[in-house]
């Protein structure tokens, strides 16, 4: 079975194209759901709603789980926008490294 620990690791290398730091610290990343059958379900959202990289950004996503991960069976991204996503989000470590703490 696959857990929700594993997606977020394979996560953190998914990076966000503008900025230097992975979309799991970034805190772009609101839900991760697996189902019995080793489907994954993301639930995410991008730093801005007029971002044009989120379809981009989302196969990112999909292709990192399948490759990652390979006893996944399917991936399905959701772009969400409420709650908007502000820099609160962001894990301490994210905050360090962009000089926002």
């Amino acid at each position: 079975m696959v857990s929700k620990e594993q997606v977020l690791e394979v996560l953190k290398s998914v990076y966000d194209p503008e900025i230097p730091v992975n979309i799991v610290d970034l805190g772009l990343i609101y839900e991760v759901k697996v189902d019995d059958n080793n489907n994954v379900y993301i639930k995410m959202t991008l730093t801005a709603p007029g971002c044009p990289l989120g379809v981009f950004l989302t196969k990112m996503v999909e292709e990192a789980i399948k490759e990652g991960i390979p006893e996944v069976n399917e991936v399905k991204v959701e772009l969400v926008w409420d709650p908007p996503w502000t820099p609160d989000r962001m894990s301490k470590e994210a905050k360090q490294l962009l000089g926002l703490e």
